[in-house]
Order: structure tokens, then sequence, then C-alpha cells
């Protein structure tokens, strides 16, 4: 790694599962907790590496607060790093806050998804719209003024009024980031055996540009297919995924991308733990090509350059597939290509056409 890669913990332990959730989590223990966080910390120290962003992702990783100084101790990680950790508002107390904070825990992400009880209790969420509130106020008490929320999109009986406040809401409360995802039923969830009356594609696409506009109206520029920032508040950690930059991937289930080769952690806590280094398996020994590259430059409202297709021979082929599409589906300039709102609603469609037509 020659310049600072991102760092990515995974954080497995939940207290419940939602209903529409296939991340790999396991039910906690502070037993485990404890045994994770040394293991964690072991592989941390194993790898080296310099790190400017840091983020605990799961399952819930507000529940090792305790643990996430020790672990911060123990990689080098740049002075003005972004260290971030995801948060159910109901644990988003006073003091667990402010923990994270002295540990220097620089970002939170709230997995808000609504500010609507009935919504809330669609999704299986543990916390309620006034602890969303209190978590919001605790955070700023502990000096956190970098605060992402995740909300979502296309639940059942969902209205486009519903979506304007619960955007309302956050922007008041102060977050800084939104992250709006529209609800997939996944496999092998309960969701998925579950029989549920959701808008049709038609309305969930509304739903979704209901939703740019209404965060664009609010000061929230969308720069990905599913994320929104006010200036300069943009997930630094994030944009490395979608600009094929390299991270490392600590804990069971965690996905890495370095010295152009992918790989995995295994899906396995109890392995993870008792392994003097984690177990990996390479999930592409040649990553970082044409394809990968532009399929993810291409999630960011950013887009792909010219220049940058240039550096694989693609710049006219792009040039050549990309006017042919609708201007309704894809903005092409002078200097490159990139999606439009409506673009990314068919984001798969768009991107084999500017990709695949001879």
């Amino acid at each position: 790694m020659n310049k600072p890669a991102g760092l990515y913990i995974h954080i497995p332990f939940c207290l419940s599962k939602c209903p529409y959730c296939d991340f790999y989590s396991v039910p906690y223990s502070r037993e485990k907790a404890a045994l994770y966080a040394e293991a964690v910390i072991r592989n941390i120290k194993h790898y080296g590496g310099r790190y400017d962003t840091v983020y605990f992702g799961g399952g819930t990783p507000v529940l090792l607060y305790r643990h996430i100084g020790d672990i911060l101790d123990s990689a080098d990680i740049t002075a003005d790093a972004e260290i971030t950790v995801e948060a159910n508002p109901c644990m988003a107390s006073g003091e667990v806050l402010e923990t994270l904070r002295s540990a220097g825990v620089r970002r939170l992400s709230l997995g808000v998804q609504s500010m609507n009880e009935r919504e809330l209790a669609f999704l299986g969420r543990r916390h309620t719209v006034k602890q969303t509130e209190s978590a919001f106020a605790n955070a700023a008490a502990a000096g956190f003024d970098n605060i992402s929320a995740d909300m979502m999109i296309g639940l059942e009986a969902q209205t486009a009024e519903d979506i304007t406040h619960t955007a309302e809401r956050l922007s008041e409360l102060g977050a800084s980031h939104i992250s709006a995802y529209i609800l997939k039923t996944e496999e092998n969830t309960p969701f998925a055996e579950r029989v549920m009356d959701l808008p049709d594609e038609d309305e969930t696409a509304e739903l979704y540009l209901h939703t740019v506009r209404e965060l664009a109206r609010l000061g929230f520029a969308q720069y990905e297919i599913s994320n929104f920032a006010r200036p300069g508040y943009e997930s630094r950690h994030n944009l490395k995924y979608w600009r094929c930059e390299e991270y490392l991937g600590i804990g069971a289930a965690a996905h890495s991308y370095l010295n152009s080769r992918r790989f995995c952690t295994e899906r396995d806590i109890d392995a993870f733990i008792s392994a003097p280094v984690q177990v990996t398996a390479v999930t592409d020994e040649n990553a970082g090509g044409w394809e990968e590259y532009a399929m993810l430059k291409l999630r960011l409202t950013e887009g792909l350059t010219y220049a940058e297709a240039e550096r694989f021979g693609k710049a006219s082929e792009l040039r050549r597939n990309a006017s042919r599409l609708p201007s309704a589906l894809v903005n092409a300039g002078t200097d490159g290509i990139s999606l439009t709102p409506e673009g990314f609603l068919v984001s798969n469609a768009v991107i084999g056409e500017l990709l695949y037509n001879e």
C-alpha cells in the first residue's frame, strides 16, 4: 500500500436481526465480543499498513463501543482520518457517544430508516422516532458534527409525503449525509417469506426520484446512486470503493481490495476468533480492470471521464455507445459521461449498453 488505504472492520453482532437484512450477523454476547475485538487487533497488527479512513460496519458496531478505542490504537491512522461507526438510534446514549468521541471517532452513521412509527414497525426496527431524535441530540452534545443517516424507500404503504417528512426531519435534526436505499427483498430473509403490498416498479421509481428532488431542495447533493451529502460531507471511505482505491477488510465476512486482488474472509465468527490470522479466499486475482472500474465509477454522479477510459483503450467506444443513449439517462459531455437520476434507476441496463454495445 503506497498511499494510505481504507480500513473496514466488520462487527457482526446484533441484538436482533431485521427481517430484510441478509448481512452476516450473530447474536451478541459480551464475552464473545471481547474475544472478537482481540482478534481484530491481532489482524490489524499482522497486516500493518497506514489508513486515512476507518469504517466500523455491521451488524451493530456500536455494541463494541468499549473496544473501539483499543482497536483504533492498534492501527497506523493518519491525523486527518475519517473514522466512522454505525450506530442504532436506540443504542446511541450520551455515554456511548462520548466514549466513541473520546476514542477518536469523528463520524456517525445512524440506522434511522424512517421518521415514521408505522414504517419502523414494518421494518422491524428496535428504535422509535423519539429515540432517533435523542440520538441526534446526544451526538451533538458529544461533539459530533458529521452525522450520516439511512433512510429507506419503497416500503409498504409509503407515500411521497412520508419521504418528505423523513427527509425534512433528518435535515432539521442535523444530518450532514443521507443514504437512501430502495428496499430489496433478499433471499433467505423473513421478508422473502412474507406477503407484502410493496409499491410496484413504477411507483418505486417515482418515490426514488421524489427523494432525489427533496434532498436536493434541503441542501443534500447526490454524489452516488444512493448517497447524498451537504458540501464537504461525502463519505471518504465509501468513495474509495467507488473509485477503485485500496481498502483492507478485517473480520468475519469482510471484503478487501489490495494490490489488484479482491479477497474475503469466511462468514464464520468462531473461525475468525480462533485463527492466528483471518483465513481469506481470493475472489478476483486481477481486479481493477476496465469493466469493474467503469461500473464502479458510473455509480457516482461525477461519472467516468474519457481520459480514464483511454487508460484502458476504451474512450472512443465509450463516446460511441454514450451517443446512442437518450439524454434522460446519460449526461454525455465533452470530458466524460455520467448517469442521470433516471439512469441510476436502470443503471445495470444503461451500464451494459455503455460497456458492451458493439
